[in-house]
């Protein structure tokens, strides 16, 4: 709920906090699916479905990037796994992962300054 204040005739709300603790978790999970297997990514991915439309517009461009995030790391995870077949895949797997760290600090560091990520429709980080 808002706080109104009434002096003299002016009334100033203040904004109620908004609560950046399930955003963060999913970052979170995101980070710990690198040595899950990517099974708490998948949770996460179903958290930020449920969250997504229900706060201020920049956190759910928090949601959108990390829906996103999932889905983009998905494919880049399943290409180098099928590229392991070829050695090559193990490094374009520690640059999956270097791009999915970088994408969780990315968004960790938008939430604490209460912004939206930056470049949320891109592929890249």
């Amino acid at each position: 709920m808002s706080d109104n204040l009434q002096n003299d005739n002016v009334v100033i709300e203040r904004p109620e906090p908004v609560d950046t603790t399930i955003p963060m978790v999913i970052y979170a999970l995101y980070l710990a699916s690198i040595v899950t297997g990517g099974l708490t990514a998948l949770v996460g991915v179903v958290i930020a479905y449920v969250y997504r439309g229900k706060g201020p517009e920049w956190l759910d461009q928090h949601y959108r990037y990390q829906v996103r995030t999932f889905w983009i790391g998905l494919l880049y995870f399943c290409l180098s796994g099928v590229l392991m077949f070829v050695l090559v895949g193990f490094v374009l797997w520690l640059v999956a992962v270097v791009w999915l760290v970088i994408r969780c600090v990315k968004g960790f560091k938008g939430l604490q300054e209460k912004r939206s990520p930056e470049n949320v429709d891109t592929w890249l980080v």
